[in-house]
């Protein structure tokens, strides 16, 4: 057979004519098998005869000569192979297959030259039972086009569960004392409104703080009450915690500020005197590190008066400012000087406003606010500065020390001598601190200052009203402080974040609290 418009070949038709002519007679049915295995081997072998010995498929440029193929012997028993899954297994190997037909017999495919040879079959034995066979999922190259899927073997079951590793550390929970549970929840409800052009006036819900240094150990928060966190009010309580100076020379200022209720810009205030006292303080800390390692009771307290003063007055200027009364736009103020110097055991307290400090020795809270009395007044009611103190539940309050110079006792000592008990005698008033005193507003606050000496397992409290208050009100507030704080342990950050946060029914006001642990 040739191409349209082709010369005839001749001898190469003849082939052809000898297939279709009419004139050969049928051959008639034969007593050869005739199944599908039959049937593929006369195909195979009919292509690989009309190939011929010389084509070959290979894609090598230059292949090697290859000695003619010995042709295996035809196995004694058993079925004939299934050539069309072996061409399903080999297409899989490794490498760009390639089709090689030789003139022996059946097509082979293989993998490309760096494959590795397929390893000879095993001569065909007996079947192995059902029980000996384990085949596995059956993919579509696996079997062939007419045969059935093989469902998936099941999953191997499960071992043994591993054994629970110990439990989490379980929420902190903020307890509650006094008559009854508190209004409010104990969690924030709503957040303040926020001024797109003003976002650095946002203050977070909470703030929390600790260091180490010298022989005390200090921890501090400032939180938002329960009613400002169901109104979505801002906290109105401001802390700030710093340290100036490096080494043993360090002086560590702990400064806390209420703004006034309900007041716009309330917040504010109380920020900003924290940051004037801290700069006033960081700015003359080497002096103020000095005097307070001297004991120079008197240039302590003229000193940081002034340095009060000045901030105090910024507060007032700026609420001039904004066209607001003095009173409407300031903030009371509390610090607390430390040394870093573990050989002073100094500390300083000085501030406007009311707050609380107390102090915890064996077991009982000691109010050592300065500026107090404890002679009652003509109605019988304690004196205006003092409130019933809570005492521990097992022991009373101890008296303070006659030793330690306090502003509720009268005891002072002469400027740059070292803290004295008082023996009667009127100390000299240092002129700096008369001029202080002329030069602040009338009605104001009066100017706090208390220096003492800490002794080894001491544990001191500063906070503003919204903890001194109930305090000072509530007996089991106290008592659930003292036995919490008293041991020798001292909290973490999140358990004395929710040791401050006691709660107390009729107490929702902002907190701020700064502990110290005397080692």
């Amino acid at each position: 057979m040739s191409q349209q418009g082709g010369r005839p070949t001749g001898h190469e038709d003849d082939w052809w004519r000898q297939l279709y002519d009419d004139s050969t007679a049928d051959t008639g049915p034969t007593a050869a098998a005739d199944s599908l295995d039959d049937r593929f081997a006369s195909a195979s072998g009919a292509l690989d005869r009309a190939a011929g010995p010389d084509l070959d498929l290979e894609s090598d440029p230059e292949p090697n000569p290859e000695p003619d193929p010995v042709p295996d012997p035809e196995p004694e028993s058993g079925p004939d192979p299934d050539p069309e899954s072996d061409l399903y297994l080999d297409l899989l190997a490794d490498g760009p297959p390639t089709m090689r037909l030789t003139a022996s017999g059946g097509g082979a495919v293989t993998g490309s030259p760096a494959a590795a040879p397929r390893p000879a079959a095993a001569p065909a034995g007996p079947e192995p039972g059902p029980a000996a066979q384990e085949p596995g999922p059956a993919s579509w190259w696996q079997r062939a086009p007419w045969e059935a899927p093989q469902a998936a073997s099941p999953p191997p079951p499960a071992g043994p569960a591993a054994p629970a590793g110990p439990p989490g550390p379980g929420p902190v929970v903020v307890a509650h004392v006094g008559s009854g549970p508190p209004t409010y929840d104990a969690e924030p409800t709503a957040l303040p409104a926020a001024d797109p052009d003003a976002l650095d006036d946002l203050v977070p819900d909470t703030v929390v703080d600790g260091a180490r240094y010298g022989a005390c150990t200090l921890r501090a928060v400032s939180v938002r009450g329960d009613s400002p966190r169901y109104r979505g009010e801002p906290r109105r309580d401001a802390l700030l915690t710093a340290r100036f100076g490096a080494g043993e020379q360090a002086l560590i200022l702990v400064a806390m500020a209420t703004g006034v209720r309900a007041r716009p810009g309330a917040h504010r205030a109380a920020a900003e005197v924290c940051r004037w006292i801290a700069r006033a303080v960081g700015r003359s800390h080497v002096r103020l590190a000095e005097d307070i390692r001297a004991a120079r009771r008197g240039e302590l307290k003229s000193g940081l008066q002034r340095l009060t003063d000045r901030s105090l007055g910024r507060l007032r200027a700026g609420a001039v400012e904004q066209g607001l009364a003095p009173e409407e736009y300031t903030a009371t103020l509390r610090c607390l000087l430390l040394p870093a110097d573990p050989h002073c055991r100094t500390r300083v307290f000085f501030g406007v406003g009311e707050g609380g400090l107390f102090r915890l020795r064996d077991g009982a809270w000691q109010d050592i606010e300065p500026g107090v009395t404890d002679e009652p007044d003509p109605s019988g009611q304690p004196g205006p500065h003092r409130r019933p103190q809570p005492p521990h539940p097992s022991q009373p309050s101890a008296p303070p020390e006659p030793s330690v110079p306090s502003e509720a006792s009268g005891q002072s000592a002469p400027p740059g001598g070292p803290f004295t008990p008082d023996l009667g005698v009127p100390a000299p008033q240092d002129p700096r601190s008369a001029h202080a005193e002329e030069s602040r507003p009338p009605h104001a606050e009066p100017f706090r200052f208390h220096a003492w000496v800490a002794r080894p397992g001491d544990t001191l409290l500063m906070c503003t009203g919204g903890l001194a208050e109930p305090l000072r009100g509530e007996a089991e507030a106290g008592a659930y402080l003292a036995r919490r704080w008293a041991g020798p342990a001292v909290p973490g950050l999140a358990a004395f974040l929710a040791d401050a946060q006691v709660r107390v029914k009729g107490y929702a006001d902002d907190r701020s609290a700064a502990a110290i642990w005397e080692a």
